[in-house]
This record gives structure tokens, sequence and C-alpha cells, in this order.
């Protein structure tokens, strides 16, 4: 379910009352712990954390005028969604959020390839979602991408 919104507020305010605490503290939290070089900015719908042009110029492989991604947050129909491409990308990272999972969240883990649902609100870990932002660098995640996403040449 994607956002027809065109600005981060008016994304922000198209959010359902009952689930907008949550979803403004996860933002938070994403924007006080994301390493410096990421940019929040609306993509595919969703708030997006980025690499930007002005850093990664040849941009998303998939279509290059769009910026590099890295983590989206989303309120879907009956969940909010964060999706962490390094999850995704990054086998190690993944073993260690899913380890790390029951030791912050009495919920199971509901997860995909890259994106973790939050169906109760009251039990989303911000704590580990925290650490979790704080694991890659942009240049980390650059390196990530160019070694398992992109076409060689």
């Amino acid at each position: 379910m994607q956002s027809s919104a065109k600005t981060i507020e008016e994304y922000l305010s198209s959010i359902p009352e009952e689930r907008k605490r949550s979803f403004l503290k996860l933002r938070e939290t994403i924007l006080n712990n994301i390493p410096k070089g990421f940019t929040e900015e609306l993509s595919y719908g969703m708030l997006g954390y980025l690499v930007p042009h002005s850093i990664y110029p040849e941009g998303y492989h998939c279509n290059p005028k769009l910026p590099l991604p890295f983590i989206n947050i989303a309120s879907q129909k009956n969940f909010i969604a964060l999706y962490h491409m390094g999850i995704y990308a990054k086998p190690e990272l993944l073993e260690w959020f899913v380890t790390e999972y029951p030791k912050h969240s009495k919920q199971k883990l509901d997860m995909g390839k890259s994106c973790i649902r939050f169906k109760k609100m009251d039990d989303i870990p911000y704590d580990l979602i925290a650490a979790l932002v704080q694991k890659m660098s942009v240049a980390e995640w650059i390196n990530c991408y160019e070694t398992q996403f992109k076409k060689s040449k």
C-alpha cells in the first residue's frame, strides 16, 4: 500500500490516529540513530532513508534517477513496516537481528526478506531498532550494495 502523499508532512498527517504515536516514535528513533550521510525523503510512497545522489551519483540500479534506498518505514493497512536493505543484503546482520529480537519483544518476529512488520504498536522494540539503524554507515551500505546487488559491467 503506497501513499500518494507528496511531502513528508502530508504522509505523516495521513497515518491513522491509532498508529500515529508509534509511527512518529519509530521515525524519531531512526532520525536520532541513523549515521551521517543518509537523508530522509519520500521514497516508493513511504518515508525513506537514502544515500543521496550527492554521495552516490549512480543511484539505485533499478532506476538510477532514484537515490540509493537503505531503510523505509510505512503505515500499511494492518501494521507498521520497516524495510531494511542491510538485513536483506548482509546475512550476519540478519542473524544478529533475529537473535536479538526475542530479547527486546514479547511478540514473535514477523519478517520477510527485508520487511519487519509490527502489528502491536505497544511492542515495537525501539531500542533494538536504534541499534539496528546504527549498524551500517553510508560507506558500508554502498560497499554492501555494490557487492550484493549491482550487476557486473
